[in-house]
């Protein structure tokens, strides 16, 4: 299965309840980007890849950016102008590899967060939109991606992860590896009036490592001014020019 038929026949059904309270995200993300030095400098103009249900986007539209959020499943991006309602943010529904298609001004900010970059195909396709997104950005504009680095394997009982619950829900996530892919499997039990049903889907995300994604960026005109982890996330902040 697909990254985009695992979100919209799956994990799109509980992706908010999963990220957690929508405004205490928003402003936990706000203050990273604000204690970055994270503001608009000259085209106001940022690119949210990957915007689900707009944590990331009404957070850059708050400090003043005019925001272009793409995303893939559309029950997502209906939450996300349900969120965003009164912000200046363009909601855009398309693969995230054809963002160039809807910039109409240079942007000063891309921003890919949670992971997003593991959902594509292969090692090759996720340099390509690192490319894409250094050669788009303007001059002194940033780029901020945050993922998971899959290169280390997760041995026997190790790769079974407890996600989130609560009285009626519960998320389990199992790993299992491949020479350059991880299958991720959610394993999803929803409290109903017959008893506890099981929902169980399965996607791909690449084994890719941070060397990598650094030297990729370092290569494409990128300086890097911060390298570190965010809420168990590999996440970096580069700079261009």
């Amino acid at each position: 299965m697909t990254a985009k038929e695992h979100y919209d026949r799956h994990l799109g059904n509980f992706y908010s309840w999963m990220a957690g309270d929508f405004d205490e995200k928003q402003k936990e993300h706000q203050q990273f980007l604000i204690e970055h030095q994270i503001k608009p400098f000259s085209t106001q103009f940022a690119i949210d890849l990957g915007a689900g249900h707009g944590i990331q986007s009404v957070s850059l539209a708050k400090l003043g950016f005019k925001v272009k959020a793409i995303d893939f499943n559309k029950q997502l991006l209906t939450e996300l102008k349900l969120n965003s309602k009164g912000f200046d943010i363009d909601v855009i529904e398309d693969d995230i590899r054809l963002f160039n298609k809807h910039i109409d001004t240079t942007p000063e900010l891309i921003i890919c967060w949670g992971d997003t970059i593991t959902h594509l195909n292969s090692e090759t396709e996720t340099e390509q939109l690192l490319i894409d997104c250094c050669e788009a950005l303007t001059e002194n504009g940033k780029l901020i991606i945050s993922f998971r680095d899959y290169s280390n394997e997760l041995i026997g009982d190790n790769r079974f992860i407890p996600v989130k619950s609560d009285e009626n829900k519960i998320l389990t996530c199992l790993l299992e590896y491949f020479p350059e892919h991880v299958r991720v499997t959610d394993l999803f039990y929803e409290k109903e009036e017959s008893g506890w049903k099981q929902k169980v889907s399965s996607y791909n995300k690449i084994r890719i490592s941070v060397s990598s994604i650094r030297n990729i960026l370092l290569k494409n005109g990128m300086k890097i001014i911060f390298d570190d982890l965010v809420n168990r996330l590999n996440t970096i902040i580069a700079t261009k020019g």
